[in-house]
């Protein structure tokens, strides 16, 4: 089994209920996403998963120096930022192709999909 990164992107600037449209569809969204985390968890696909504090929450910590520089905000200027993540374990990249598209449909979100290195 290979170990994929599965990341949402959604937009830098939220409006008053993220990139949804109402309260209705965020909540909807919501448990979507619960449901499909459930199911992820029963398959055995399932390692972890979280969703992220907006992007202007982070701090960039450079210890490439003599003394480590940290900085607040996001290290890069984008319009999108990762909203949240699964790291899953799958048979192949089909399998967790079409484990992303299900969860891109119930977080209501594009969903990168990366393998692990040594993987």
């Amino acid at each position: 089994m290979t170990q994929y990164l599965m990341s949402v992107h959604g937009p830098v600037e939220a409006e008053e209920y993220g990139g949804y449209g109402s309260q209705e569809d965020m909540e909807q969204a919501f448990a979507d996403t619960g449901a499909f985390n459930e199911r992820l968890q029963e398959q055995g696909y399932w390692v972890f998963a979280g969703g992220l504090q907006p992007a202007d929450t982070a701090t960039v910590v450079d210890g490439t120096g003599e003394t480590p520089v940290t900085t607040d905000g996001p290290y890069l200027e984008t319009k999108e930022v990762i909203g949240g993540f699964w790291i899953i374990e799958a048979p192949d990249l089909d399998v967790a192709l079409r484990l992303a598209a299900e969860g891109s449909k119930a977080c209501r979100g594009r969903v990168e999909v990366r393998p692990f290195q040594g993987a």
